[in-house]
């Protein structure tokens, strides 16, 4: 069964809502859950091309922002929005903003993602 044949309409969502949460689905992404430790992710966005390490459950390593983390840095990855505040936990999508809390400049929040490559 397809991830968007299993998704299930709550009555708590707008029509919206549900359509982004299907949409995200279809342009693809990646659930970080699926990652085993090591994982390297390449996310571009419209701004930078970030790369990712998985460490563990949701924390990694990403470097790729000239002021926030041009060298790597440790972060725990909250998932991805549609430029509000509804957020999709542990999930980084196409079309969609990823959210990571950064040690020292707290929550960072990325331009749309273009692209997503898993390279390891």
């Amino acid at each position: 069964m397809s991830p968007v044949a299993s998704l299930v309409a709550s009555p708590n969502l707008s029509a919206a809502i549900h359509h982004d949460i299907v949409q995200s689905e279809i342009e693809g992404g990646v659930h970080l859950g699926d990652l085993p430790p090591g994982a390297t992710l390449e996310i571009s966005t419209r701004h930078h091309v970030y790369n990712i390490v998985k460490t563990g459950g949701l924390n990694a390593r990403i470097s790729g922002h000239p002021q926030y983390c041009a060298e790597p840095v440790e972060v725990l990855i909250g998932g991805a929005n549609w430029g509000g505040s509804m957020i999709k936990p542990g999930y980084i999508g196409r079309g969609m903003r990823l959210e990571f809390w950064h040690p020292e400049h707290k929550l960072i929040t990325t331009s749309k993602v273009l692209d997503i490559r898993q390279t390891s």
